[in-house]
């Protein structure tokens, strides 16, 4: 197999889910930026507006209207105090769009979690937080984050100084397949 940096950046990235308190620097936010603002999109339409948050306030407050929504006792939200849906993480991109532009978000939020494991940082990609952000509740948040109110949130992307290594979790080879002209 050919290596190379990039490569090696796609075969080690993990998602991290401890962090340090400590915030990104401003070079490393305006890299994370640039970024997401140079992924591809259909069209070169560029539907996706990025907002970051890097207040502790402003995330436990939507951690706890999340909670409240979705439940305390939601088996797959457990440790919401230990572990809330940003993993304690610095800085969380928020990635909207109009329509259904998923996969425009999806290589989006690739490029910030590469691109932090490219500069020494950990990501986690989080969908769960669309459980409040695209209901009736997350108005709110639409207009703290200054989003128009038909916009959708599509994904975020958790970044900021790892405190832990998982190993990597086995891969299910049998599902890919080469198909050759003959």
């Amino acid at each position: 197999m050919i290596h190379n940096e990039t490569i090696d950046n796609i075969l080690t990235r993990r998602t991290i889910r401890e962090y340090t308190p400590e915030q990104i620097t401003d070079e490393q936010l305006e890299t994370l930026l640039e970024c997401a603002m140079w992924a591809p999109s259909g069209r070169n339409g560029q539907p996706c507006h990025v907002r970051v948050v890097q207040s502790k306030a402003m995330l436990d407050e939507m951690n706890v209207d999340f909670k409240n929504l979705v439940g305390w006792d939601t088996p797959a939200y457990t440790n919401w105090d230990r572990n809330p849906f940003y993993q304690n993480a610095p800085t969380v991109f928020f990635i909207y769009a109009e329509g259904d532009s998923h996969m425009d978000a999806g290589i989006m939020v690739e490029n910030i979690a590469l691109a932090a494991k490219g500069m020494g940082l950990g990501s986690v990609i989080i969908a769960s937080i669309g459980g409040l952000l695209n209901e009736k509740e997350g108005i709110k948040w639409k207009q703290k984050l200054d989003i128009p109110e038909n916009y959708k949130f599509l994904i975020a992307c958790a970044v900021g100084n790892g405190c832990e290594d998982p190993a990597p979790k086995p891969r299910k080879k049998e599902q890919y397949r080469v198909i050759k002209a003959d």
